[in-house]
């Protein structure tokens, strides 16, 4: 029997995209100097093995020791080796957000921990410990927690009678939040960061963890980490991550994204479609019945969100007014089609 892997987003096997509002990566990507250093990196040599200089640089970003700093393959990688992490570290229930991103329970499933969805965050007070995941901004709601709440979470995580939880909070979408407060990191979370959806470079996967203090979950995801785990490419983005001209550019970004993306809902609600709230430049909704069948045909992707647990919703990006001007015709166009096809039938 062949396992049922996680969908995603993106790139498929199906007919070529034109227009792709299934990924959450940034459309304005990349920046101009991160993208010539990705480009430039030197592939005839293996990186430093340790990453000396790259953990030292992200450390000071974050203000903490680089030994903190724990590089990864891309978020996917580094959700898979924190989980037989607490696996070996003895735990055996993982909490994941509903909806949320697959690759959490897949992770777990595959390792045969019990997996538990919440819908609120004041069911993580459960007083056992266990792996718990948190996404800020939540893919694919675009919602998010506040400081309160997050810091409820870690206090309940340490108080655990038969030991502490893991609490990772999964920050790959905070560059992309397009409107409220930074929250405050409780500092006994780990984070993890994924920068390359923020960049518009999901193709090169680099991504870090950023650990509360070494300890025997940090002493195990050293060991497990395979040799090389980031390519020249990917040091090469993180290494870039934090400069100011990086850090300019998300902000121009951030600017542009909430000018399409209020275009885009008005577009949508135009269409009759139902929206929820979001943070992000990504959002839930839900089309009139039979609007969106076809679009593939037209050129156009998006993300059905069933797999989130959410049948008859899409998860829906922001992309540029040429391509929200292709959707408003091709969906025009199959909602004709489709009025012909009834008056027919009748």
């Amino acid at each position: 029997m062949i396992p049922t892997l996680p969908l995603h987003g993106g790139t498929d096997s199906g007919p070529w995209v034109v227009h792709d509002f299934s990924t959450n990566a940034n459309p304005l990507g990349p920046p101009p100097a991160l993208w010539r250093a990705v480009q430039q990196a030197d592939r005839q040599r293996y990186p430093d093995p340790h990453y000396r200089a790259l953990r030292e640089q992200l450390a000071a970003a974050h203000a903490v020791p680089p030994e903190q700093i724990l590089p990864a393959a891309g978020g996917a990688e580094a959700i898979r080796r924190l989980t037989l992490a607490a696996l070996l570290q003895g735990l055996r229930e993982v909490w994941v957000p509903q909806p949320g991103f697959g690759d959490y329970a897949a992770a777990a499933e595959a390792l045969g921990l019990s997996v538990h969805c919440y819908t609120v965050w004041q069911e993580l007070l459960h007083g056992r410990p266990a792996l718990i995941w948190l996404c800020q901004p939540c893919n694919p709601s675009g919602t998010r927690l506040d400081s309160a709440a997050l810091a409820r979470i870690a206090a309940a995580a340490t108080a655990t009678a038969a030991g502490p939880s893991i609490v990772v909070i999964d920050l790959a979408y905070e560059p992309l939040r397009l409107d409220g407060e930074a929250v405050a990191l409780p500092p006994s979370c780990w984070q993890l960061h994924c920068p390359n959806k923020a960049l518009g470079l999901t193709g090169v996967r680099a991504a870090y963890l950023v650990a509360p203090a070494p300890d025997d979950t940090w002493a195990r995801l050293l060991t497990l980490a395979a040799s090389w785990v980031l390519s020249a490419e990917g040091q090469a983005l993180l290494m870039h991550w934090h400069d100011a001209a990086t850090l300019d550019w998300l902000a121009e970004s951030r600017a542009q994204l909430r000018v399409w993306s209020a275009q885009q809902r008005a577009l949508l609600d135009g269409l009759g479609w139902r929206q929820r709230g979001s943070c992000t430049p990504f959002w839930l909704a839900q089309p009139p019945p039979q609007s969106i069948e076809g679009l593939r045909a037209h050129g156009i992707k998006l993300r059905d969100a069933e797999s989130f647990g959410l049948p008859g919703w899409m998860r829906i990006a922001t992309l540029t007014p040429p391509a929200q001007q292709a959707l408003l015709k091709a969906l025009t166009t199959l909602s004709t089609q489709t009025a012909i096809t009834q008056g027919f039938s009748k």
